[in-house]
């Protein structure tokens, strides 16, 4: 696996919850490749993965994205998320792709999506987020 300034952080424990883990990054690109367990835990009455875990799938996709391609200086605050339901999401693992498409000087957006483990698009996402120099960010 390749490094990236992710390597350096301990991953937080929504993040665990999540069973994030780096599966392939370019910080030249501001792509990330993030894989995640869709747990029964997770499902609502229906069986499927609750929307909510869905976001919180994606947000911590996005997010990681601008860190990869800062090479860790900046940390993502979130202003606002926009998520697509594309599809129901069955239980198993689900991965998150994202692409930091501007990256300004005090604000990213970034891009987003989930699949299922057959290539179906879960979800979509777009989000805002202020740029936080990662020092005064993680303590």
């Amino acid at each position: 696996m390749i490094g990236t300034a992710l390597d350096r952080l301990e991953a937080p424990p929504s993040s665990k919850l999540l069973g994030w883990r780096l599966l392939d990054a370019r910080h030249e690109q501001g792509w990330v490749r993030i894989g995640f367990d869709g747990k029964k835990e997770f499902c609502n009455p229906a069986g499927f993965v609750q929307g909510g875990i869905l976001a919180a799938m994606l947000d911590d996709t996005m997010g990681p994205a601008v860190f990869v391609m800062t090479e860790g200086r900046l940390y993502t605050a979130t202003i606002t998320i926009t998520v697509n339901f594309l599809a129901p999401a069955k239980p198993g693992p689900i991965v998150g792709e994202a692409n930091v498409t501007q990256l300004g000087k005090t604000i990213a957006f970034v891009e987003g999506r989930l699949t299922a483990a057959d290539g179906a698009v879960l979800a979509t996402a777009t989000t805002s987020a202020r740029l936080v120099e990662t020092a005064k960010a993680i303590r």
